[in-house]
């Protein structure tokens, strides 16, 4: 599994297997986003089968789906930013490659968060995010 914390309180990875929820759970994350749609993974990677193995571990599981034929909704950044606004410890997300994970995040952070500070941390952890740059910046409002 490859975790990539962006913040102390948010990481992301490409997708993940239900073993690696034990491993998410022992590592401190309590809260589990699911940003990728069932119809891109093998059905037992889907949403329900997560959810379920999630529980049984405790963890709090958000299936928040981004996809990419409708594009990211206010409702999808709204459900990533109250998963990580709610959590008491680190929130764990994921999708393909974790890139969806990242900007869902980056967008609803940037009201508050200098454009600059958020594109180096998805940058310092391997994604190249720069030409978001304008479209955070319209949204800042610090």
């Amino acid at each position: 599994m490859d975790i990539k914390h962006l913040t102390p309180a948010y990481a992301v990875s490409p997708q993940i297997a239900i073993e690696d929820l034990t491993f998410l759970a022992d590592a401190g994350f309590r809260t589990v986003v699911n940003n990728r749609p069932d119809y891109e993974i093998p059905g037992h990677l889907a949403c329900a089968e997560m959810r379920a193995a999630a529980k049984a571990l405790g963890l709090a599981y958000v299936d928040n789906p981004v996809d990419g034929r409708v594009g990211i909704t206010p409702d999808m950044i709204d459900a990533q930013k109250r998963a990580v606004d709610e959590a008491t410890a680190p929130v764990f997300a994921y999708c393909a490659s974790g890139t969806r994970s990242t900007i869902v995040w980056m967008i609803g952070q940037a009201p508050n968060t200098p454009s600059g500070e958020l594109i180096a941390a998805a940058a310092a952890q391997g994604y190249d995010l720069a030409h978001m740059q304008p479209m955070l910046d319209s949204l800042y409002q610090g």
